[in-house]
Parts: C-alpha cells; sequence; structure tokens
C-alpha cells in the first residue's frame, strides 16, 4: 500500500496519521483521506471504523469528527489538568511505599507524573519509563539513575510505545511499579491504545510490586482494550471523590484498595 506520493506505508501508520489529522483539524473528509493516502473511499471507511471503535473519533456523513474524550487522552498538558488535585493526593499517598535503594518503574500516565515529582526527595532511586514527561522532569536530578525504554515515539502520549519498548521493559526489574489506564469498567482495566497496552503489561510482568492509581473519573469512562482485572495488582489507590457504594463493590471482587485521603 501507498501514500499519493508512491512511499509505502503500513495500514497502522496509516490509521495514526488519520487518528492526528481528525485530532488537529476536528473534521477530515473521507475522499480528502483517500486521495490524500492513495487508497480506495472503502480502505478509508474501515480505518474509520477501527479509529471509533478505538474511541479516537466518530464517523459522520462523508467524514469522522474528533470526540472530547480523545481530545483530552492526546493532550498531556489537559492530561495533567484533568483531575490534578485528586492525582495529587493519590501520588502523595501513593509515594509512601517507596524507599531509597529502590528501582521503580512508572508508565505514561499523568498519575505516575505526579508520584515522579515526589521521586527525588526519596532518592538513591532507580527510574525506569517509557513517558518521556518523566525524563524531563528528572533527569538531571541528583541521586537518581534514570533509565529511559526506547521506541516508537508517539507524540499524541509524549511516550515511546510498541514492541521494542515492551521487549526492553521486559528486561527489566522493578521494586515497584505505579501506573494508571483510561478507564474501569466491570472490574477490569482498558484503554483506547493496544501499543500502551503492550508496553503497561511488560512493566507489570516484571514489577515486584503493582500500584495501580485510579482517580474516580476512571470509572465514569470507557475503552476498547483491556489491560487487566484489578485485581492483578497488589494495590488500587484511589481518590476520597470516589462513591462509598463503588469502594464496597471493589472491596467485595478482592481488590486490594486504599483511600488516599486530602
Amino acid at each position: 500500500m501507498a501514500e499519493a506520493g508512491g512511499t509505502p506505508v503500513s495500514q497502522q501508520d496509516r490509521r495514526e496519521e488519520i487518528r492526528q489529522e481528525v485530532l488537529a483539524s476536528g473534521f477530515v473528509r473521507i475522499e480528502e483521506l483517500a486521495t490524500k493516502h492513495g487508497v480506495s473511499g472503502m480502505t478509508i471507511h474501515r480505518d474509520l471504523d477501527v479509529l471509533e471503535q478505538q474511541g479516537w473519533l466518530r464517523k459522520v456523513r462523508g467524514g469522522a469528527t474528533s470526540t472530547p474524550t480523545a481530545l483530552l487522552e492526546t493532550s498531556v498538558r489537559a492530561r495533567i489538568a484533568d483531575a490534578a488535585e485528586e492525582k495529587a493526593c493519590i501520588a502523595e499517598h501513593a509515594a509512601r511505599l517507596v524507599s531509597p535503594g529502590q528501582v521503580v518503574a512508572l508508565d505514561d500516565s499523568t498519575s505516575a507524573l505526579a508520584v515522579a515529582e515526589r521521586l527525588p526527595a526519596l532518592a538513591p532511586l532507580t527510574v525506569v519509563t517509557n513517558f518521556l514527561s518523566v525524563i524531563n522532569l528528572l533527569s538531571g536530578e541528583p541521586g537518581l539513575h534514570l533509565i529511559g525504554l526506547g521506541g516508537d515515539y508517539q507524540p499524541s502520549y509524549d511516550a515511546f510505545l510498541g514492541l521494542h519498548t515492551a521487549t526492553t521493559a521486559r528486561t527489566l526489574r522493578s521494586d515497584v511499579l505505579f501506573m494508571s489506564t483510561t478507564a474501569v469498567v466491570g472490574g477490569h482495566c482498558l484503554h483506547r491504545s493496544q501499543e500502551t497496552v503492550q508496553v503497561k503489561r511488560a512493566l507489570m510482568e516484571t514489577a515486584g510490586k503493582r500500584v495501580l492509581l485510579l482517580d474516580h473519573s476512571k470509572f465514569d469512562r470507557r475503552a476498547v482494550h483491556e489491560l487487566a482485572p484489578l485485581t492483578e495488582f497488589d494495590l488500587v489507590v484511589v481518590d476520597a471523590g470516589t462513591p462509598a457504594a463503588r469502594l464496597d463493590e471493589l472491596r467485595s471482587a478482592g481488590v486490594a484498595l486504599e483511600v488516599a485521603e486530602r
């Protein structure tokens, strides 16, 4: 398959380009996409169907529009601002689990970024992450040995994702992993990006202790790719805004739960 100029591209690369175009412009036309990418209108329809299923866009007559939740997901600045107080409270609570000398793994979530902000005070530590925002934050901090997981850089997440990143993650062992997810439905963590799930799973496989950070908004969202059941985590930390009925439901399901109080 090739772009209009004759340069071969993979189906995955074309869909990522279409996703970026929708997010950048807010609306794309099927005819224009087909011409630009040198494929048929039916191929674009299939691409949009997949991206819609993943929650990145909504198909409309003649094209597709971006969704508010997708725009939120792709903007690191917006993600940091979303539930900022809750994330800070959760991070303060979670950071108590860190001891000097440990290897701490952080995923590409802004919840983990909030934990990263508290790590310099707990040095010496080794920090493993695929999140460029964490790397930039901690670079040069005394007492921190920083290991960045390389791979395919995805600007929408400001992170390195994909097979190479996951493979590298599996070669490293951490004492504790702090991570989050897009949504929680029926006691299971879900995410919009399969490439992100791939890396998160790899980090989970090699962590001595898995800690999931969940502000209460995660329970009101939806996504398509399953990451793991909540019971696979050694600890789930939620904020005080999580409804009591939700807490009872999780504890009844066997989830190890702690509530971060302000």
